[in-house]
């Protein structure tokens, strides 16, 4: 898989980069797992096949969910992204553009979140 090697020479990588990039491959591992588990359990007709499909599904969703962790915990600018979609209610292109503003409803009717641009009198 051409997303397992880094595209840069890792000498010039901090171990941070080095490290989010092993996150992310891994990420993505566990979520190719998620849906070849789903495919499968959809597709047979096997009951007992399909719960055990089911539930190794559900283990990789375990697995996707605390590499999402570790990376909110390690690496700032996820971390905000993640406050700002996160358990979010409403339609999720609502928020887009406001990292971090936790539960703040949608804009004013043609504003741009952005506040006032007028200096303070």
């Amino acid at each position: 898989m051409s997303s397992e090697a880094l595209h840069e020479d890792p000498s010039v990588l901090s171990p941070a980069t080095r490290d989010r990039h092993r996150a992310i491959v891994s990420l993505m591992e566990e979520l190719e797992a998620v849906d070849w588990y789903q495919q499968r359990a959809e597709a047979t007709a096997d009951p007992e096949l399909r719960a055990v499909l089911e539930h190794n599904r559900d283990e990789e969703m375990e697995h996707a969910a605390m590499v999402i962790e570790w990376l909110r915990r390690t690496w700032p600018k996820a971390a905000e992204q993640i406050a700002a979609y996160v358990n979010r209610q409403g339609p999720i292109v609502d928020h887009a553009g406001e990292p971090g503003e936790g539960d703040a409803g949608p804009h004013e009717e043609g504003s741009l979140g952005i506040g006032s641009l007028k200096p303070e009198a």
